[in-house]
């Protein structure tokens, strides 16, 4: 059988003459901190201190002994790497085994016999990009950095809320293996589910060894009691598993998530020896893009296992812009924050990486369907040597690497390049020259085709399905709706019903203790030295204060109200998209917020900050991505009430519309029964008497359905007669509460709008279980905090806010 041996120790790594002590899996950035040659580039403006790190070579090296010492000595070793970032020489005993230029795939090489010094000399992947560029010739981009020259993590180089920190080193695993006579060299298994069978189809590649050219060899099979064997002819098999009536593997909220082992063996046939096995989790369930035309234009809607989704999506980033230290239950951990939103689909951004095999595997667990960009964005990509063979290479490695998940839903094959080709200059300037179209087009959906054609494929996002339409068009496929954020408020997201909006977002500011520990010392201030440098968005604090003065009067010189109405604005912004789509369902298929979470402490568009810490729109992501939704949506004739049903049951509500004035006054009250369908939306026009008066700018409507709510104000909030906001705090500590758990109660005297405790204020670990929540006076909230450090009920008071009279 075939031994594997990790190489995770023992690395050093050359700096000025000398070697430090290097941790592999890793990167030149964190052994250097390890080592204390740099600062924590995360805090403060140590990012451009760090500037140099990128720009220079550096090799790693330690022994190695690939010979096979053992009483049972194996025909070959090799030597693998799981990923190299990202130009490097690798040699053993001086002697060249070859060289690489590209992070996302993996290298083995034919080390039998061989020992002695082992190094891998890492070029500057500026130095390695502009080779390249110099090569075939400039490209557009939205960014000064070359990085579509290289195939490395995009937004290493640095994005519109990520660092500049460009990264070498080896980043994933490498080891050695040790095998005899054959050895399983690509396995995939193509799982379907048809008229009640699941089938497992499963195609074998097998690299051979000189002495196991010619050797009879047989592949075994086993999932769910069921077996299967096949001869291997040359270096390929294939077996068929059939499963009577499995269990589907739904997404969560529809269903459980089943997953069944996949064993195979691979055996010589004469000796009955085995050689190499392989294991995997898979799961039984369809998937489509349904893409018909209508008389709106073309859809984009997921199906599932013949079920027809809203999609409750977000965009998902590296979570560290150092993807090594991004541990297995630091995934657990994110992607369970995603499922608490309510999110039921995660895309892979085209500018990070293929995350790791348990990012995937969380995700089976979880029920979370994923969306996987090929690793391509915002730019133009030449389409020649030696940038095309690494893009083939690449494709081939990570559909087959990652096929086996049942939570991979879809490949997409950029981020925003056809978009970018249309609209954003880059046609006159290309005269011709390739740009990336041909992967798009022709290279990925082939090998998809060809290797995973169980799976659908977009060309891009946007994409509107041919060049017959704009590549961003409304009615034509997804869209991303960039505009508003850019130019607009928050409330002309309601002027269109897109097919399925696949980006859209509102930046805010992270927790205040990440902004703490993040700028250490700073007084803290929108324009600080700190806060402007972890602001990568261009014109973004212009942009979040024009957010701001659109409904209520910005600051001056209160930064602790500033941070207040940012995150506000970020998740009203938000929630008014998803509400109004949602409302319009089937129309609009699906949003997918920009984005779950950060790679380092910044203002960005993040549910989830670079610490870890919930912002507010997480919490109104549970909200608006719940099941069951109430909204109420302007209209040209009045507010119209949405009862919005995602669950698969019918939904009997019973709602309760008040008029009510700002005083707490009910002017008028009435009730609306319906039954809403499982997948399906009630819309209808409030009743004329309980439409608010937009004269006054004292009135507002008020909608209940049990523990949901929603509002509708006639006028903006700083056109609004907003009361003084008061309230009675009370604190308790619940049985067993030494931990710093306490109870919150807030009882309102008045009408309370987006009372907002922010628990980081009462202990950098505290969390609350509760965020915006607007209170009529008399009514009570009940507010759960844990890990608080301070308690008392003048600090719970410091941590409140709420919106406040002009």
């Amino acid at each position: 059988m075939k031994e594997v041996v990790q190489l995770t120790e023992s690395w050093s790594l050359g700096y000025d003459g000398a070697s430090l002590p290097a941790r592999v899996p890793g990167c030149v950035h964190t052994d250097l901190l390890a080592a204390g040659v740099i600062d924590d580039p995360f805090l403060g403006l140590n990012e451009l201190a760090a500037a140099w790190v990128g720009r220079r070579a550096w090799t790693y090296q330690r022994r190695v002994d690939a010979e096979d010492t053992s009483p049972d000595r194996h025909e070959r070793t090799d030597l693998v790497f799981d990923g190299l970032d990202t130009a490097a020489l690798v040699t053993l005993d001086g002697r060249e085994l070859g060289r690489t230029r590209n992070m996302h795939r993996s290298y083995r090489f034919d080390v039998t016999g061989r020992d002695g010094g082992l190094h891998v000399e890492f070029t500057s992947a500026y130095d390695e990009a502009e080779a390249v560029r110099r090569l075939v010739g400039e490209r557009p981009n939205v960014y000064p950095e070359p990085f579509q020259y290289i195939r490395k993590m995009a937004s290493s180089f640095g994005w519109d809320w990520g660092p500049t920190l460009v990264t070498a080193g080896i980043w994933r695993p490498v080891r050695l293996e040790r095998w005899s006579t054959a050895r399983l060299a690509r396995v995939r298994p193509l799982v379907t589910v048809v008229d009640g069978t699941g089938r497992v189809e499963v195609r074998v590649e097998v690299e051979r060894t000189g002495q196991g050219a010619g050797r009879r060899l047989e592949v075994r099979g086993a999932i769910d009691g069921v077996t299967a064997q096949g001869v291997v002819d040359g270096d390929q098999a294939l077996l068929t598993l059939d499963v009577p009536e499995p269990e589907l593997w739904w997404p969560r909220s529809y269903g459980a998530q089943p997953l069944y082992d996949l064993e195979l063996t691979l055996t010589d046939a004469v000796s009955g020896v085995p050689l190499d096995s392989w294991q995997r989790r898979v799961g039984f369930r369809t998937v489509e893009i349904d893409r018909s035309a209508d008389e709106l234009g073309t859809g984009f809607t997921l199906v599932v296992n013949g079920v027809r989704l809203f999609t409750r999506g977000v965009n998902w980033i590296p979570d560290d812009v150092f993807p090594s230290r991004v541990t297995p239950d630091r995934y657990r951990a994110r992607l369970t924050q995603a499922v608490d939103a309510n999110v039921d689909l995660v895309r892979v951004w085209g500018g990070g990486i293929y995350e790791d095999e348990a990012f995937y595997d969380v995700c089976d667990e979880l029920g979370l369907l994923v969306w996987q960009d090929f690793l391509f964005a915002c730019a133009a990509y030449p389409e020649e040597q030696p940038l095309r063979g690494e893009v083939e290479a690449e494709a081939r490695d990570n559909v087959v690497r990652l096929m086996p998940h049942p939570s991979l839903v879809l490949w997409n094959g950029n981020n925003e390049n056809l978009w970018g080709f249309r609209d954003w200059g880059w046609e006159p300037e290309l005269r011709g020259d390739s740009w990336g179209e041909g992967y798009y087009l022709g290279v990925l959906p082939r090998i998809v085709a060809e290797l995973d054609p169980t799976r659908p494929y977009t060309a891009g996002s946007p994409w509107s399905g041919s060049w017959d339409h704009h590549p961003n068009d409304t009615a034509h496929g997804t869209h991303h709706s960039w505009e508003v954020w850019n130019r607009q408020d928050y409330t002309e997201y309601r002027a269109s019903v897109p097919r399925f909006v696949a980006e859209f977002g509102w930046q805010a500011p992270p927790a205040l203790a990440t902004l703490r520990r993040a700028l250490p010392g700073e007084r803290l201030a929108p324009d600080s030295p700190g806060m402007v440098h972890h602001q990568k968005a261009e014109d973004g604090n212009g942009k979040l204060n024009r957010g701001i003065a659109r409904h209520f009067a910005v600051p001056e010189d209160d930064f602790d109200r500033w941070h207040y109405l940012t995150q506000l604005v970020q998740a009203r912004a938000v929630a008014t998209g998803i509400e109004h789509w949602r409302s319009h369902w089937p129309d609009c298929a699906g949003t997918v917020v920009w984005q779950l979470n950060d790679c380092w402490p910044v203002n960005s568009w993040s549910a989830v900050d670079g610490d870890g810490r919930l912002k507010p729109l997480h919490h109104e992501l549970r909200r608006v991505y719940a099941d069951r939704l109430l909204t109420l949506q302007p209209d040209a004739d009045g507010p119209v009430l949405a009862v919005v049903n995602q669950a698969p049951e019918a939904w009997q509500a019973s709602v309760t519309l008040r008029r009510v004035r700002a005083d707490g006054t009910v002017l008028a009250e009435g009730v609306v029964d319906t039954t809403v369908g499982g997948l399906a939306v009630h819309r209808q026009a409030v009743p004329r008497e309980l439409v608010p008066d937009t004269a006054s700018a004292r009135e507002f409507l008020v909608a209940d359905e049990g523990d949901l709510r929603a509002l509708y104000l006639p006028v903006t909030d700083k056109d609004f007669a907003w009361p003084p906001p008061r309230y009675d705090v009370t604190v308790a500590t619940p049985v067993g509460g030494g931990d710093g758990s306490v109870d919150v109660v807030v009882t309102a005297q008045t009408l309370v709008r987006d009372l907002l405790l922010q628990p980081d204020r009462l202990g950098p670990d505290a969390v609350c279980d509760t965020g915006l929540r607007t209170l009529l006076p008399g009514e009570r909230l009940s507010l759960k905090v844990r890990g608080a450090a301070e308690t008392g009920a003048n600090a719970v008071r410091a941590a409140l806010f709420c919106v406040e009279p002009m």
